[in-house]
């Protein structure tokens, strides 16, 4: 600049659209060495957008040779600028597509309807000081608000490679808010060619050191709380409607209509992001409540939702007073055919008797679950000795008739079954009722196994 004399505004055009191309090339760079690829991405294309907006008075200024202003593309390119960082500041990782493209469509309507405040302001404020300080102000909120929220994301981050990335993003953002209000403030009736415009473009060239520095990312760990990481990572997609319903209000006045469309827009895109993402929400909550209580090798009730399920009904025979059965079931010589087969084929067979005695429980208010190993039970309400015992041989001859070899004696997969049957609950405790089944089967047992044992419980 200090040699070209009167073409230093040329040599400072292109210097300012380089700085920012070259660190959107070294954060592509980044991004394919597989280090927080959507991170590096984002910035690289806001990169793209400031070089844009800047080549644009690169081009007006040979073209036209007039300083009368930015054009109208370019302030929109310049605009554009924060819609990526906004996007990976505010959008959790992991997201569903469509709640991304609802994200996405927010953060674009935020940069039309920012773009429509700031070119308004900016025709203002040729003519009114006021409508200028404003202009600025606004520039310097939105700075502000990118540093902040930057370095509270790597306060937050405890995962290496986001964390580098939220690092250098947090300098990168540090410093154009410095420089922003430096220029906006202080130098804003200098043309180009001279050397503040030399600030202008420390931070691209800082970015792309950041960007293109090999150094390890390290494994410290986040210094924030739990709590607090928690909050930003709930309340970082309420940012982008926030921001455009106050970008809206601002608006009403000015431009009604777009201020309008803006409020409808950030209040619907919220809510459909929030109904999608509650419903996944609940999805994946009753899919790990279903694990949490069915045994994964059968598929039967397991051990925690049997546990409830029978105090559930023995409550519940209080009060009917109705009889209550509880079968316990127990495959014959299992050890044996684990030892023999291997345990992918004794798998194979627990979950085949699973099935079988499963089937044989008809009524909704039955119970079938492992209770462990080689062992089952069935809860039967509402039953009489005599149905209990009806069900009980049908899920014995149900297993026998299967076929599943064995080297068992008779060949084939047979269980052994006791039941503990209560005809009227009064007072004590479910052992009771568990206690009788168990010396029910032990007696099936001890009697040669493949067999049916009733036993009546005795209150405790």
């Amino acid at each position: 600049m200090v040699v070209s004399g009167y073409h230093a505004w040329l040599v400072s055009l292109i210097f300012l659209t380089a700085a920012p191309l070259m660190a959107g090339a070294a954060c592509l760079y980044r991004a394919r060495r597989g280090n927080y690829r959507r991170g590096w991405i984002a910035l690289a294309v806001a990169m793209l957008l400031w070089g844009g907006g800047m080549a644009g008075n690169l081009y007006s200024g040979l073209l036209l040779d007039s300083w009368s202003g930015v054009g109208t593309f370019s302030m929109l390119l310049f605009i554009l600028y924060g819609v990526p960082l906004i996007l990976v500041l505010a959008v959790p990782e992991r997201e569903h597509w469509l709640v991304r493209l609802i994200d996405a469509a927010l953060a674009l309507g935020l940069g039309y309807l920012f773009f429509r405040h700031t070119y308004a302001f900016a025709a203002m404020a040729e003519a009114n000081p006021e409508n200028l300080a404003s202009l600025r102000s606004m520039f310097d909120i939105e700075n502000l608000f990118i540093a902040l929220f930057a370095l509270i994301r790597f306060h937050t981050t405890a995962d290496p490679a986001q964390r580098r990335f939220f690092g250098s993003f947090a300098i990168y953002a540090v410093l154009y808010l410095a420089t922003a209000a430096f220029i906006n403030h202080l130098h804003s009736d200098v043309y180009y060619g001279h050397w503040p415009d030399i600030a202008i473009g420390l931070p691209f060239l800082m970015l792309g050191g950041l960007a293109l520095d090999d150094a390890s990312e390290g494994d410290e760990a986040s210094r924030a709380s739990v709590s607090f990481e928690q909050a930003v990572r709930v309340g970082g997609p309420l940012m982008l409607p926030a921001m455009l319903l106050v970008v809206s209000a601002v608006l009403v006045r000015s431009h009604p209509v777009h201020a309008i469309a803006g409020c409808a827009a950030a209040i619907l895109g919220y809510g459909f992001r929030n109904i999608f993402v509650q419903v996944r929400s609940l999805n994946a909550h009753d899919q790990l409540e279903r694990l949490t209580l069915v045994d994964a090798l059968t598929g039967l009730a397991n051990r925690r939702q049997f546990d409830a399920s029978l105090r559930r009904e023995w409550a519940r025979a209080h009060r009917t007073g109705e009889g209550l059965a509880l079968l316990m079931i127990d495959v014959d010589h299992f050890k044996l055919l684990n030892d023999s087969f291997g345990h992918p084929v004794g798998d194979r067979r627990l979950h085949d008797v699973a099935q079988a005695l499963a089937a044989c429980a008809t009524r909704a208010s039955d119970i079938v679950a492992r209770y462990g190993g080689e062992e089952f039970v069935a809860i039967l309400p509402a039953v009489t000795p005599a149905q209990a015992m009806l069900v009980a041989e049908t899920m014995r001859t149900a297993v026998a008739r299967l076929g599943l070899r064995s080297p068992a004696p008779l060949g084939h997969v047979t269980v052994s079954v006791g039941i503990g049957h209560i005809d009227h609950v009064a007072d004590g405790d479910v052992g009771a009722l568990i206690a009788a089944a168990d010396a029910a089967l032990y007696e099936a047992k001890q009697g040669g196994r493949n067999r049916t044992m009733a036993h009546p419980a005795a209150p405790e």
